[in-house]
């Protein structure tokens, strides 16, 4: 059966769909010595090779799913040559795996990293309304109008982001759990507000918490892969 080359690529675990597109946009994807187009179908018995890699299905075995606790100072990126303080490079794992979603270079905890293509468009796509769970630190004196205001939504990247829970913790600290990932969004949300962050730390993908030292990597259980497997049953993907 002929499948479209960025979701042959997700399947063998080589990257997720939408790093696919960008490898093809680039022209580092070629099927059979050609540069596919977008939508290019790879038929069986078709050579697939990405920066003069061959790729096959046959170099995935089993789908692997770790939680990672992310430290400050290491980039949620597979890129070994641009970013030397990369999370590949730091976990060191045998087998090729890659990030789901990111957490930037001053914020710490839970990532997800997998060799499963398919999972990640599910986890990420906002309108599938995961939950992300933070807890935040910030530079001043936290108020009830600062609550309200995360909560019900801010104007930030040309948009108005959803309403979400926040909860204060202390005079500088709250907690907030988001269904969205805009790009450094509790950073610009508190910047508009006028608050710095001082400290983020995602603490909850979905059902599975963090309960890991800073650095350190485990498998998901059983249970929270069966469970993941439940959240995701309806969820949209990006493609068919």
């Amino acid at each position: 059966m002929a499948t479209r080359i960025n979701k042959y690529l997700s399947e063998v675990g080589y990257c997720s769909r939408r790093v696919a597109d960008r490898l093809i946009k680039e022209g580092k994807v070629t099927i059979n010595g050609e540069i596919p187009e977008f939508g290019t179908k790879v038929e069986e018995g078709d050579q697939v090779e990405v920066k003069g890699q061959r790729i096959e299905k046959s170099i995935i075995q089993k789908k692997i799913y770790l939680a990672f606790n992310k430290p400050v100072g290491i980039v949620c990126t597979t890129d070994r040559k641009v970013e030397p303080n990369n999370v590949i490079d730091f976990i060191k794992y045998p087998k090729r795996i890659f990030p789901i979603g990111r957490l930037d270079k001053l914020s710490e905890g839970l990532i997800f990293l997998t060799n499963d293509g398919d999972i990640v468009n599910k986890i990420l796509r906002a309108r599938n309304n995961h939950e992300k769970e933070y807890i935040v630190s910030v530079n001043r004196l936290i108020n009830r109008d600062f609550i309200e205001k995360m909560s019900n939504g801010v104007e930030i990247l040309d948009t108005i982001t959803k309403h979400c829970f926040v909860k204060q913790l202390g005079p500088r600290k709250f907690k907030i759990i988001l269904t969205q990932g805009l790009n450094r969004q509790i950073r610009r949300m508190c910047e508009i507000l006028g608050y710095r962050v001082q400290t983020l730390k995602r603490v909850r993908i979905m059902n599975i918490k963090l309960d890991l030292p800073t650095g350190k990597y485990r498998e998901f259980t059983k249970e929270e892969l069966l469970e993941i497997n439940r959240l995701l049953e309806n969820s949209l993907k990006t493609f068919n």
